[in-house]
């Protein structure tokens, strides 16, 4: 069964970080559209807080360009039918 989901997510991760796994988990299980983005690949640590001036945890994560927060917040929103 393929579901479409209109909905975007990236998730800015870390090498070795299970909240970041299991973010990525989260979406290819359910088939959400998404990019994984990697400390020190794809962005630096200054590009974090361009983006997330609050962050203090990875994973951060956006759907639709918006910053959501981080694993839980995606959790509930899928848990929540928002994603």
């Amino acid at each position: 069964m393929n579901i479409e989901h209109e909905n975007f997510i990236e998730i800015w991760g870390k090498p070795m970080c299970p909240y970041c796994d299991m973010a990525k988990r989260l979406c290819e299980t359910n088939g959400y559209d998404f990019t994984y983005k990697q400390l020190g690949e794809d962005f630096d640590r200054e590009e974090v807080f361009e983006h997330f001036p609050n962050a203090r945890t990875f994973p951060q994560i956006k759907v639709n360009d918006e910053p959501i927060g981080g694993y839980q917040e995606l959790e509930e929103k899928h848990r929540g039918g928002q994603l």
